[in-house]
């Protein structure tokens, strides 16, 4: 449980234990549910697109007190880069935290902070369930989930 009360539902951790063990998920979007007291399992796919993934991460919705607006998301993506100079290819399961803070519509930007705060408080919960994430990177705006800057942060070449 985090410090907002939030927990983690079993299928999270199942969903990311297929991922990481069987290698045919590409990723997984888990977001809170609608009465922001659990994070549950909003999509996952076997589809390596990439930008597929970053705009599903973009064109996501939540609804607070009635006004859907821009709606945060944690997500984990079997993120692949080729290492270079003939040295191979490495694979990292990157956690990534997508924050929308000042991000989006207007109805994002004069949305009730509640949710990004419950968003936030309950990141560790998460990541706590969910054993050997190899990189986490928090996005809080577009170019942050474009694949050359999250590429250059697991590669640990940071932003």
């Amino acid at each position: 449980m985090s410090n907002s009360g939030v927990t983690v539902t079993p299928d999270c951790v199942q969903k990311f234990n297929e991922l990481k063990l069987g290698k045919t998920i590409k990723y997984i979007i888990y977001k809170l549910s609608d009465d922001y007291k659990e994070i549950v399992v909003e999509d996952s796919s076997t589809d390596a697109d990439w930008d597929s993934f970053r705009d599903k991460l973009k064109n996501a919705k939540a609804a607070y007190k009635g006004k859907e607006g821009a709606g945060p998301r944690y997500a984990v993506y079997d993120f692949e880069y080729d290492l270079g100079a003939g040295e191979g290819t490495r694979y990292v399961g990157t956690s990534l935290k997508r924050g929308r803070l000042g991000y989006g519509s207007e109805e994002s930007r004069s949305a009730d902070a509640a949710p990004r705060m419950t968003y936030a408080s309950s990141k560790d919960a998460l990541k706590k369930a969910l054993n050997g994430i190899g990189a986490e990177v928090q996005a809080n705006n577009e170019e942050e989930i474009e694949y050359s800057a999250i590429l250059k942060d697991v590669s640990k070449g940071k932003r």
